[in-house]
C-alpha cells in the first residue's frame, strides 16, 4: 500500500485527490494538512511513502517545506502540486529535490502516474519540464539575472512583479513587511533594479509570468 500525505489550504483540492487516490486500490491518504507547520510536525512522528503538497500554504509554504523536509526526511519524495505554471517553478523545485511538479490542472492520471514514479525512486518529469531542464544545462552559467534569485527571493520577485504591494505579500506568505522590505531590497540589487516597475518590465521581457 503506497502511503500517501497530502498538504493543501483549499478543502476542494483535498477532496479532490482523495477522489482520484481512492479509485486505486494500493494507495491510501494517511493524512491531509492545511498549512505547511502542521505537515513537518506530521512526518517527525509518523511515516508514509511520498508527500504531495502545495508551494502556497499557510505557515511554512512549500517552497521552505520541501528544504526542510529534505534536511529531515531525505528519503521521503515529495512532489509539489500548484497553481503557478511549469515555466515559474518547476526546474527550480527539481533541482531543489522535488520528485515532481505538478500543475493543478493536470489530468487525475498524471498525479496517480507521479505518485508511482516518486515510489520508485523516479523524478515525475513532464515533457515541457524534460524541455525546460534541457535548455538549462545548454544555457551558460548565470546568463539570466533572474536566475542568481534564491527559491524565496524568486517567489517574492513574482509576486512584486504581479503588481502585490509588501502588505499583500506579508499576508499571502505569513511573513512580517520587514521582512519582505528586506527580500525587496536585496532582490533589487542582485537585479541591479531601482523600482517595482524595473521588476515588472523584466518579467514581461523574459516571459516569467503568464
Amino acid at each position: 500500500m503506497i502511503r500517501i500525505l497530502i498538504a493543501d489550504d483549499h478543502s476542494v483540492v483535498r477532496l479532490g485527490l482523495m477522489q482520484i487516490i481512492s479509485r486505486n486500490h494500493d494507495m491510501q491518504i494517511v493524512a491531509e494538512h492545511t498549512n505547511g507547520t502542521d505537515v513537518l510536525n506530521w512526518v517527525r512522528s509518523h511515516d508514509c511513502d511520498v508527500a504531495l503538497i502545495d508551494i502556497a500554504m499557510p505557515g511554512i509554504n512549500g517552497i521552505d517545506l520541501l528544504k526542510q523536509l529534505r534536511e529531515e526526511k531525505p528519503n521521503l519524495p515529495v512532489l509539489i502540486l500548484s497553481i503557478y505554471p511549469e515555466d515559474q517553478y518547476a526546474v527550480r523545485l527539481i533541482k531543489a529535490g522535488a520528485a515532481g511538479y505538478l500543475n493543478k490542472e493536470c489530468a487525475p492520471t498524471e498525479v496517480v502516474e507521479a505518485v508511482r514514479s516518486a515510489v520508485s525512486g523516479k523524478v515525475h518529469i513532464s515533457p515541457a519540464v524534460a524541455k525546460m531542464l534541457a535548455n538549462e544545462v545548454r544555457r551558460p552559467e548565470g546568463k539570466f539575472p533572474h536566475e542568481t534569485l534564491s527559491n524565496r527571493e524568486y517567489q517574492i520577485f513574482l509576486l512584486f512583479a504581479s503588481a502585490k504591494t509588501i502588505s499583500e505579500i506579508a499576508d499571502t506568505l505569513s511573513l512580517s513587511v520587514k521582512t519582505v522590505s528586506t527580500y525587496r531590497t536585496r532582490i533589487l540589487e542582485k537585479m541591479q533594479m531601482r523600482n517595482n516597475v524595473e521588476i515588472m518590465q523584466y518579467v514581461v521581457d523574459h516571459h516569467l509570468l503568464k
